[in-house]
């Protein structure tokens, strides 16, 4: 098969096309015929050598698939040679073939084709376990989603609003704001113009928001925690600001506020075998009907990947970046 290797971590030009043997799935495993993988923010610290693959995973490029099953293992019952899904994996995104957990697959939800179904397994995994098994997010709360235009915040955006939770976002540009209002967010922040602890107090009546999703970290976190409502949960899944952070315990304890945060890739199997089921009850009948879309900026051939790290990182994009085979 072919897939997208790298010698050595670096910039985007460390990315190479490179040819080997398919996978071969194990007793609770399927193998996917890749149609298309997503690009995500881990694919680039991985490639930076900044996020290590977990022990047993492939060290190729690659959280999320959709495509046919053309093998199954011999515990697999759930799942048949010739069906259609999107699926999580642990690596190995970036090839033509991809083994991964039968249970961490779903179906590609009606009137989606596979590339729109590619774009959803990581960021809905993301987004659900942290919002809603981890942060408690119920409806008639509200939420402020940092990087409201990129995967993560398009998912958030969409899914708390369908679970009736009022929605700010930050984003980098007016086009962007623009884009966070069209999928259902009750107010944009364009965070280069304005101060977001001050436009929040102002939206609230002084109150704060109930829950916030981070993606930011560093400085951010004790504007967060101004931000946030008596009893408040925020939720930090990335760092881009960095991973450190001169903070005041004091509002935590005033206010009784929680601050938590996971990463998706380590965990246990069963746990993301259990995320899965949730979307496939809750969230997959959203999609079906239109009321949640998926939503891609760009499509690029496996053989560009280069590219395609380059655009993410250039965070011009709005949605997802995606590869296809």
């Amino acid at each position: 098969m072919i897939y997208i290797d790298f010698n050595e971590p670096g910039g985007p030009e460390v990315l190479v096309c490179s040819e080997g043997p398919a996978p071969v799935a194990g007793d609770d495993e399927v193998l996917i015929k890749v149609s298309a993988a997503g690009v995500n923010g881990p694919d680039i610290m991985q490639r930076k050598g900044m996020y290590p693959p977990p022990p047993g995973a492939s060290p190729v490029l690659g959280l999320e698939v959709a495509g046919e099953i053309i093998g199954i293992g011999k515990q697999v019952t759930s799942w048949q040679p010739g069906d259609m899904v999107c699926a999580l994996v642990p690596g190995g995104g970036y090839a033509e073939v991809v083994k991964t957990k039968a249970a961490h697959c779903l179906p590609i939800p009606t009137g989606l084709t596979a590339v729109e179904a590619a774009s959803l397994p990581e960021t809905f995994f993301t987004v659900w376990s942290n919002l809603f098994d981890r942060a408690q997010l119920k409806a008639g709360e509200s939420l402020l989603v940092h990087g409201g235009s990129g995967g993560i915040g398009v998912t958030a955006i969409q899914i708390a609003k369908s679970q009736g939770v009022k929605v700010f976002a930050t984003a980098g540009s007016e086009a962007k704001c623009r884009a966070c209002l069209d999928l259902g967010a009750d107010a944009a922040i364009q965070y280069r113009e304005e101060d977001f602890v001050e436009r929040i107090k102002a939206l609230t009546q002084g109150k704060g928001v109930d829950v916030i999703l981070d993606i930011v970290g560093g400085d951010y976190i004790n504007r967060n925690l101004k931000s946030l409502a008596v009893e408040g949960r925020l939720v930090t899944i990335a760092f881009s600001a960095g991973h450190k952070a001169d903070i005041s315990i004091a509002p935590i304890m005033v206010k009784r506020l929680t601050w938590t945060g996971s990463t998706l890739r380590p965990q246990s199997d069963e746990a993301k075998a259990a995320i899965a089921a949730s979307l496939r009850k809750q969230i997959w009948p959203l999609i079906e009907n239109g009321t949640i879309r998926p939503v891609i900026y760009k499509t690029f051939p496996i053989q560009q990947a280069a590219q395609a790290h380059r655009l993410m990182e250039s965070s011009e994009h709005i949605g997802k970046i995606l590869l296809t085979t």
